[in-house]
Order: C-alpha cells, then structure tokens, then sequence
C-alpha cells in the first residue's frame, strides 16, 4: 500500500526527546496549514487509489482538537472521493486516553503508529520521554476495541541502553501482537540533546556495525514472529547528510540492506561450516545476498575460496538452494544456538 506522507514536525509533542531532531528527519520545519495541505494532496494523489494520507512527525492526538479536524476532514474528502483508501497517523503511547481514539473514530483513520522507543523505564526516563512501557499496551487495547491498524516504532541503543535492552524491548512490543514495527537504530543529531551529551563524552552511540547486527537479529526476531518490519533505519533525507545532520550513530542511507545482507552472510557461513560450497538464490535477492558493494563475498573468503554464490530461476525469493530442495534464509540464518 502506498503512503503519501505529510510532516508536521514537533507539533503537538509535550516534551522534546533527547535524541529528537524532526528538522533533519523530515527535512521540513514547521507545521502546513489545513489549507495548504488541501492544495498539496490535490496535487499529490491519484485520481484513484487505495494508499493512505499519513500525518507523521508530531504527536497529532494532543494538537488542539479543532485542528485535528480540520486535518482529518481534509484527508477525509479525499477518501469519499475515492483518491485514498483512509487515514495514518503517528503520536505517543500516552496520547491515546479513549477520548483520542474516540475522536478518529468519526473519521476513516486506518492506521495509528505508537513511538513506544523502548519498554525499559530506566530508558525511557533518561531519554526525557515522559510516558511508561505500560502506555504503550494500554494503547495498543484501546486502538484494537476501535479496529485500528496498529504499529510500533523502536529505537535500540538509546542512553541507558545495551543490545539486552533491545532485544527486551522488542520481545514486548511482540508480545503485544502489532500489524507492523518500525525500527529506527538511535543517532545523534545536530542539534539534539544528545548531541551535548555525545559531545561530553557522556553518550556512546552504536557503530554502523553494531547496529546492523543487532537490526539482523531483530529482524530475524520478527519474521519469527510473522510480524512484518516496514522501515529499519532513518529514511535519508538531505537534512541528514553533512556535518548539520547526522553526527554520529548507525546511519547509513542503504542500512535496510546492510541488515537483509546480514542475514544472508550469517546463512552462507553457515554453509560453509557446513561443508557447502555455494549457494543458489533468485535475482530479486541477489543484491542482498551478495552485500554492499559484494561485502558479504569478501567476507565469506576469509572462510573459503571455493564458495559462490550465484542465480537460479526456480528459486523462490527469501530462499537458498545448496544443490538440493529450496531452505529458507531464516531458516539458515537462526539466532537460536547458532553464532556467526
């Protein structure tokens, strides 16, 4: 389903976050008037379709009521006349008292993305985000009694935490059984309050390295889960790019494949200590599995020389063949008892 996204950053958020920037994340500052943005979908959206006009980049629940609706009643002309199938909008876990929900209940909104972050509460306060982990599932039952598709967003590495936390955390966002996460690896922004802190040496972010690893993980995690992961890593914008955006942290424009790629490396050393001596995998795959700019190749030959990795058409994405019957990757690439 395609998204048509409409930033409005910081607008509505009680508290400013240690590691927020929306500037450089949305590439926009300031808020569109309702009218505006009128004029800007109109534009924007097909004559037909069924994507969803999503109001990211605030907490759009706790804006004043009356200009929640004349947002929603925006976007809701767009749906009776058939451009868009309904309505997406991100806010926080404490932003959802049955008042708010009660009040997209009067319009098509079909979509809510929590920022849960985190489920530790040490995590949580030492980032300033003003909400508990119980938020979050109290949250999640309110939007399900009104049918609402439901997301979750994560933020591994933030202070206070270490990749135990990660794991943790997303384990309880699992557990709450959500339609979809976001998992974003913590930067340090220009201009952030975790700059300060990084600057003062107080603050130790995660290397690129780091964070693809532990992104494979939760990936992995999630598949297991039938979860599906729609976003790993900050989508690149030119806000992010130079010494006014990102300062330090995992961010990579292409990390979303740096992570898929992981896993594959994690299947073919498997192989390897396996005895095999290539791998078999179908084109759409074949970026990935052979890593950024063929990482994973050189990678593999401090193992073997003789492994490769090649195409065939009859196998099926998101598997490998060793010249036998198709294997999942999840299934090669396991976190249980096997270590890369």
């Amino acid at each position: 389903m395609q998204i048509f996204p409409l930033f409005i950053p910081h607008v509505g958020c009680p508290h400013r976050c240690l590691f927020c920037q929306q500037e450089k994340t949305t590439g926009q500052s300031g808020a569109w008037d309702p009218s505006v943005v009128a004029e800007y979908l109109d534009r924007l959206l097909p004559r037909s379709g069924f994507g969803e006009v999503a109001f990211y980049g605030g907490t759009f629940t706790l804006l004043p009521e009356e200009r929640q609706r004349e947002y929603l009643c925006v976007a809701r002309t767009f749906v009776a006349a058939g451009r868009i199938r309904g309505i997406r909008l991100s806010t926080r876990p404490d932003a959802l008292e049955d008042r708010h929900v009660a009040l997209l209940g009067e319009f098509p909104v079909q979509t809510v993305e929590i920022g849960c972050q985190s489920f530790s509460c040490t995590v949580l306060s030492l980032s300033g985000r003003g909400h508990t982990p119980n938020d979050a599932g109290k949250a999640v039952d309110r939007l399900r009694r009104a049918g609402i598709s439901i997301g979750l967003q994560l933020m591994p590495g933030l202070p206070g935490a270490d990749r135990a936390e990660a794991l943790y955390s997303l384990d309880k966002a699992l557990a709450l059984q959500p339609d979809f996460l976001r998992i974003y690896p913590t930067v340090v922004l220009a201009g952030s309050g975790l700059e300060t802190l990084f600057r003062l040496g107080e603050f130790t972010p995660l290397t690129l390295e780091q964070g693809v690893d532990l992104g494979a993980e939760m990936l992995w995690r999630c598949q297991q889960a039938g979860v599906p992961v729609i976003r790993m890593g900050l989508q690149a914008t030119d806000g992010l790019e130079g010494e006014t955006g990102v300062v330090a942290g995992p961010y990579h424009p292409a990390f979303g494949q740096m992570v898929r790629s992981r896993l594959w490396r994690r299947a073919f050393t498997r192989a390897i200590r396996e005895g095999r001596t290539d791998g078999a995998v179908c084109l759409a795959d074949l970026s990935d599995a052979l890593g950024q700019k063929k990482q994973n190749v050189e990678y593999l030959r401090r193992f073997s020389e003789k492994f490769s990795i090649m195409t065939r058409e009859d196998v099926p994405r998101g598997h490998v063949c060793f010249g036998s019957g198709p294997i999942s990757l999840m299934e090669m690439a396991s976190y249980q008892g096997i270590q890369d």
